[in-house]
């Protein structure tokens, strides 16, 4: 069988001989932690889980980068927050005043939603919390030491060279409290002076964790604190002459580390655009859990290598991300055939990467997303006439089909119950206005013509006349009808919706119309109610 991308680099890494294998994992807490920013611990935690298969000790790091300065002020605060511009995240009060700071007003939604993928083995850290218990102290003494190597280094990679007095520490200032106006410019000890834009000038003791590495020597030194031996970023650390490049010769020669297995990835976009705190353009792990399972975020990450780009749309897109999850999971547990053995082997793997806990023997219950769209809003929501008609539409799997909903397994239920809760909150907060209908319970005051009004009875003889095993025969059914009276397909679907809905437009006409009550439909299209 082919394998994934995660399985090889879990093989390649096994070859290390090691104790322990640790992933690292970091994200900014500069605002919201979106799915784009999230992708390093989901592929870290990926990555983990394989090694775990292999027989190897392994375990999944998460380091919140919380002590960076604050560049752009988050959607959705408001502009007056600017004040905190240059300061540490974690040293930020919180904007409502529910957390302690805002690095955990930001942070707390993640780390909830984390408890829905259940990765096993994870550790989180705190970038702030490391200055300041002093876990970062030796190695800032290593790189002050070192200063004019990393300064070679440094400027071996840039345009204009770093000033002679140049350190790689940034205090923060102890007038304005920025870490980014800052610029250490000697040392004695563990005493550094530095001055900053603000006007102050002073004086500092590392160890009191009140200041930062600069992020290439930082990243460096947090590899070999926490022997990390592999990690996932985002394809800008991943340019030549970027982070990585810098960062690994430091990790080399000043810390006497190996750096860590690469994995680079691409960003992912949002409807086409670049995910931005600051524009409030971005799709959080949160929002996703509620419109989707954790296994469908996964899948989405884990179907395409990391590099390859990526666009997420939560809209009608959305829509055809949950067919192809399905298909896969059809595919995997042998309920439909792929197109090839190739085929069939990829899908699978993608499909067991993506799962979060032991596969069960039998498929889940998978009632259709899409269909639910238009069966929700037909049953109001109500879960056993949803049923009803999924069961009308043929739309159930064969082990269910004389099954009635009172009957379902506990296992069934609760999977059925939730992908209704799922598209409840997709049409409520994505659905377009087009998909949206409601039934009308009285016949709404709609002006057609003579043409569609004879469509409508003739297709309420059809329907009282005759059966249909499904919605393709009776779309065909309604064709023959339409054609005969010499009417556009446009005006005769027109009529259906205003009738029922009121409005020109609606669902696929077929299944819409089957997935109502027959009697009901009868009488609207005759007009008589």
């Amino acid at each position: 069988m082919s394998k994934h991308w995660t399985e090889r680099i879990a093989e390649e890494l096994s070859q290390q001989g090691r104790d322990e294998y640790i992933v690292g994992s970091g994200t900014s807490i500069s605002g919201s932690v979106h799915i784009g920013n999230s992708c390093d611990i989901f592929i870290a935690n990926a990555v983990s889980k394989e090694l775990r298969k292999l027989g190897e000790n392994a375990k999944t790091v998460w380091i919140a980068d919380d002590y960076d300065p604050l560049r752009k002020v988050p959607y959705p605060l408001p502009e007056d927050y600017s004040e905190y511009l240059g300061q540490p995240y974690y040293e930020i009060p919180c904007p409502e005043g529910c957390c302690d700071n805002f690095v955990e007003h930001f942070q707390k939604p993640f780390i909830n939603a984390l408890d829905q993928f259940d990765i096993e083995n994870l550790e989180i850290k705190s970038g702030a919390q490391m200055y300041k218990n002093g876990v970062y102290t030796e190695a800032t003494k290593i790189a002050l030491e070192n200063t004019e190597r990393i300064k070679e280094i440094f400027n071996e990679y840039r345009e204009h060279p770093l000033r002679d007095d140049w350190l790689p520490y940034n205090p923060i200032c102890s007038e304005c409290g920025r870490v980014n106006t800052t610029e250490a410019y000697d040392f004695e000890g563990t005493t550094i002076k530095y001055r900053c834009e603000c006007g102050h000038e002073g004086e500092m003791d590392y160890t009191t964790g009140q200041g930062k590495l600069t992020w290439r020597v930082e990243w460096a030194a947090r590899w070999k604190i926490l022997n990390i031996t592999c990690e996932p970023f985002g394809k800008d650390h991943a340019a030549s002459g970027g982070s990585y490049d810098v960062s690994k010769i430091i990790s080399d020669e000043i810390f006497n580390y190996p750096a860590p297995y690469p994995i680079p990835y691409e960003w992912i976009t949002l409807d086409g655009d670049a995910m931005s705190k600051s524009k409030g353009v971005f799709f959080t792990p949160e929002a996703w859990l509620k419109i989707g399972k954790p296994e469908t975020l996964n899948y989405y990450i884990f179907r395409n290598k990391p590099l390859k780009p990526k666009d997420f749309t939560p809209k009608m897109g959305f829509l055809d991300l949950m067919d192809q999850y399905d298909r896969v999971e059809r595919i995997a547990y042998g309920e439909e055939e792929a197109s090839n053995d190739k085929e069939k082997a990829k899908l699978t793997k993608i499909y067991q990467v993506s799962q979060i806990n032991e596969l069960p023997d039998e498929m889940p219950f998978q009632p259709p997303y899409r269909f639910l769209t238009v069966a929700y809003q037909i049953a109001n929501g109500k879960p056993e006439k949803v049923y009803e008609i999924l069961k009308n539409n043929h739309q159930l799997p064969d082990r269910l089909v004389d099954v009635a909903y009172e009957d379902l397994s506990d296992f069934d239920k609760e999977t059925y119950l939730q992908r209704l809760e799922y598209v409840n909150n997709w049409l409520e907060i994505y659905g377009p206005k087009f998909v949206k209908f409601q039934v009308m319970n009285k016949m709404p005051r709609v002006e057609i013509t003579e043409e569609q009004i004879e469509f409508l009875r003739q297709l309420a003889d059809v329907l009282e006349n005759e059966t249909f095993s499904n919605d393709v025969e009776f779309h065909d059914r309604m064709y023959e009808v339409l054609e005969a009276l010499e009417l556009k397909p446009q005006k005769a679907f027109q009529a259906i919706y205003k009738t029922i809905i009121g409005k020109k437009q609606g669902p696929r006409a077929a299944s819409f119309v089957l997935s109502l009550d027959k009697d009901f439909v009868v009488k609207r299209f005759r007009l008589e109610e």
